[in-house]
Parts: structure tokens; C-alpha cells; sequence
């Protein structure tokens, strides 16, 4: 049931990191704060297509 999103830095708009979310549980677009190396800060980072 779990799927592989990928996130994207919504800062710089790179895709840095991908992780697995269940989508019967969890409708809506994820959103973390993770470590972005291209901004060299943390960021928020949402799912994407």
C-alpha cells in the first residue's frame, strides 16, 4: 500500500530526497523540513508528482 513520493526543496526546487508514504492514510501533499546541500540550510521540502 506504501508508494514512493519524491520531495522537492521549495526554496531552490531541486529534488534532493525520496521517501514512501501510505496514500489511504494520508491524502494530502507531504510537507518535511529537511537539509537541502545546494541551500546549505533547512528548508521545507514538499511532494511532488
Amino acid at each position: 500500500m506504501r508508494e514512493i513520493i519524491t520531495l522537492e526543496c521549495t526554496e531552490c526546487r531541486r529534488r534532493n530526497y525520496t521517501t514512501t508514504k501510505n496514500k489511504t492514510n494520508q491524502r494530502e501533499r507531504l510537507e518535511i523540513k529537511k537539509y537541502c546541500k545546494f541551500c546549505k540550510e533547512h528548508t521545507a521540502h514538499k511532494e511532488t508528482k
